[in-house]
């Protein structure tokens, strides 16, 4: 979905606020419910001649904040008491019955539409609305550098101890590890990384990688047998995705309304493609020394692997891997769908795993 174009005169003498452009934090925008139809009260004369926001331009657009500004008839203005933006509205557009909510929200999304609709109070509480403006559809920006490194510092500060680990591993229901034989080389093939995550990463939608796990039990030291993505487990020594010739970066840092927190890491073998994207894009790690995941020399000169305790791992491998290279079977416990990351929106309230970008 493109920017919307800013061909026209952003200074209108027309606009509501005089010429002046609004420069919205996403954190500070009211949204509306759009459930239901119009009202049928005796006020829908009024709402009726309520004007619609016209030639609506978006520019200054970063992760959570935009810059707006739109015409109006100046004659109505002044029966204007509320102008909203809704965020999410997709279907239903004719829909103007709503509860006013003065709550604080922050875009959890790329591809943005917005619309907008003006209210004027009445006497009773209630709002007489107009008809919604046509949609604007908007990118919000990527993540920069400096704020992956905010992200990176605030992953750090929860990651806790470091536990010992010897296998990646990687759970899908059985037909993908069939069409991995038959129809792929018998390699698992990189994939477009989904959206889940944090709404400004620069990976999702881009990256391509097989994403592989490497958490294990407190008490066995051991992958757990529990899984939401299928029953049948790939796992592969560490060594063959993590060594001394793999670079290591700080992908994101999330959760998704739960008191479980994920950290995306990339994997990918030095001057491969998949390190000259990361490369440009995320925080790179130090392999023998960081807070989430370590290879280094051993007492007896053998690779030590480590992950953080207090974080769920999501390593995303930017290589094809060849299924000789592990073993495949089928675990004991349960398929835990409820816990799927997959396209997994989050929580835009968390303080522990949210950054403040906004203009």
């Amino acid at each position: 979905m493109e920017v919307p174009s800013l061909g026209h005169n952003i200074g209108s003498p027309t606009s509501p606020c005089e010429g002046m452009v609004k420069n919205l934090s996403l954190e500070a925008i009211q949204l509306c419910d759009r459930d239901g139809n119009k009202s049928q009260d005796s006020g829908i004369a009024e709402m009726e001649e309520l004007p619609v926001p016209q030639n609506i331009k978006i520019n200054n657009i970063t992760c959570d904040s935009f810059k707006i500004c739109w015409d109006m008839d100046p004659k109505s203005r002044e029966r204007i008491t509320h102008y909203f933006i809704d965020l999410n509205k997709k279907e239903n557009k004719n829909s103007n019955k709503f509860k006013h909510k003065d709550v604080p929200t922050k875009l959890v999304a790329k591809a943005v539409p917005l619309p907008m609709t003006t209210a004027s109070k009445q006497s009773d509480g209630d709002y007489a609305v107009s008809e919604w403006s046509e949609i604007n559809g908007f990118c919000t920006a990527d993540y920069s550098p400096v704020h992956l490194t905010q992200l990176l510092e605030k992953a750090e500060v929860i990651s806790g101890r470091m536990l010992k680990f010897s296998v990646f591993y990687r759970n899908q229901h059985k037909e993908y590890f069939d069409q991995a034989r038959s129809t792929q080389g018998n390699r698992m093939l990189p994939t477009v990384k989904d959206n889940s995550g944090s709404h400004g990463s620069p990976i999702s939608g881009k990256l391509e990688g097989v994403v592989f796990s490497c958490n294990t039990e407190f008490n066995t030291g051991k992958p757990a047998q529990d899984s939401p993505y299928g029953r049948f487990r790939f796992e592969i020594d560490a060594a063959a995705l993590f060594n001394p010739k793999t670079s290591l970066y700080f992908g994101d840092f999330y959760c998704m309304y739960t008191a479980y927190h994920y950290v995306i890491l990339v994997l990918a073998p030095q001057g491969s493609p998949g390190d000259d994207f990361c490369k440009q894009r995320l925080p790179a790690l130090d392999v023998a020394d960081n807070r989430f995941l370590t290879c280094a020399e051993g007492e007896d000169g053998g690779l030590v692997f480590h992950h953080a305790q207090d974080v769920i791992l999501e390593v995303i491998y930017t290589d094809p891997v060849d299924l000789a290279l592990g073993s495949l079977a089928e675990i004991s416990g349960h398929q835990l769908m409820s816990l799927s990351t997959v396209n997994a929106k989050k929580d835009p309230s968390c303080k522990t795993c949210n950054i403040s970008v906004g203009r």
